[in-house]
């Protein structure tokens, strides 16, 4: 890792949200991130599902998750291994509120979405991301979508809907209402989080540090809010621990492996994201979210027993597809906007998911 974010602080290279560079990058470091993105997201999934399984606090999982990645924060910029030095200014954590409050709200219905809702069907219920996404950009930003963009939309709506009314298994109505929620704030995070680069000159090291800092604060007195006191005493005093038969692994046991996992993988991801920047495309993004969407409903299968319905299938195929359409789409009309010579400007790898893209209208 050191190696990697060595090679990409060199004074040649600005740092980040930058064009790539003339000379383009080796095949193996290209592969190397698209993979480890890859591998980690699956893990990201498949962790929190083993764990949200057995917890009744999603919400003081997800603040242990943030937890860990501030102390890795510290620990990296402690070594000097990060490019941007860390800092903290009540000013720009003011400034962030808004994006801070999304992103506590939208990561805390997406827990809840995946406590309610099997692993294979994750990507169904929040299937609807890109078309809240393009609504929002045309909404906020007066982003006017092509034919072909709401062609793209279309499909990957009526591939959530085929999911909900045909997959012919029993399905949470409570997880699908969070799934929806989590992806109309998703949408809106995309637009504010435009403004929110501003505050940190740019900078999305420094944004995913704030982010993880404020958002761990922000969550305290939430936790107790909604009640998760209880639940947070029973995981680590509860009398259900004597009981676990012998060779069984507790819910704490559980829960601490799944935060050390989580913990860690979303502070790498934050540095993957960045080398991203510099060596994947657009369309290399929405192929390996396709193969993610279709290797974690595999391994829920595998690890969690999910029956995958031909319904659920077909359900995710369609919006995996519309997806794609979607990125070739952008691809096509960005390239076409763009004067002869132009360098490609790369898409985020947190954003490709979502179907968002780096330029100053996201659909």
């Amino acid at each position: 890792m050191r190696v990697l974010l060595r090679r990409f602080s060199s004074p040649s290279i600005t740092w980040p949200n930058k064009m790539l560079q003339n000379r383009p990058p080796k095949y193996s470091l290209h592969t190397g991130v698209v993979v480890f993105y890859l591998v980690a997201a699956l893990s990201m999934v498949m962790a929190n599902k083993w764990v949200l399984d057995e917890t009744g606090a999603p919400l003081f999982f997800l603040f242990t998750q943030m937890l860990i990645a501030v102390v890795l924060f510290l620990l990296s910029d402690a070594f000097k291994l990060l490019p941007d030095r860390l800092s903290f200014d009540l000013q720009i954590c003011k400034s962030l509120i808004p994006m801070i409050g999304l992103n506590v709200v939208g990561l805390s219905f997406s827990n809840y979405t995946l406590k309610y809702v099997d692993a294979s069907f994750y990507q169904v219920a929040r299937g609807l991301v890109l078309p809240f996404t393009v609504f929002t950009s045309f909404i906020a930003l007066h982003a006017r979508p092509s034919l072909q963009i709401l062609l793209a939309c279309v499909v990957v709506t009526m591939g959530f809907f085929v999911g909900v009314f045909l997959d012919g298994t029993p399905i949470s109505r409570v997880g699908i209402f969070f799934g929806v929620v989590s992806s109309a704030i998703t949408a809106t995070h995309s637009v504010v989080i435009k403004q929110s680069l501003n505050v940190v000159n740019g900078s999305t090291l420094l944004l995913s540090w704030y982010t993880n800092l404020v958002s761990a604060v922000v969550l305290i007195p939430i936790i107790l809010l909604v009640g998760e006191g209880k639940e947070v005493l029973k995981l680590f005093f509860g009398a259900d621990e004597l009981l676990r038969a012998s060779g069984e692994i507790s819910a704490l046991s559980k829960f601490m492996w799944g935060s050390l996992i989580t913990g860690a993988l979303g502070f790498m991801m934050s540095i993957a994201s960045l080398l991203s920047i510099k060596v994947t495309s657009p369309i290399t993004h929405m192929i390996s979210s396709a193969v993610r969407g279709v290797a974690a409903s595999l391994l829920g299968k595998w690890i969690f027993q999910d029956i995958i319905t031909s319904g659920r299938a077909s359900s995710i195929g369609i919006i995996l597809g519309g997806s794609i359409y979607y990125t070739w789409v952008k691809h096509v009309e960005t390239e076409a906007r763009k004067p002869s010579g132009a360098q490609y400007e790369q898409l985020k790898m947190e954003e490709a998911e979502a179907g968002k893209n780096t330029s100053s209208k996201p659909e």
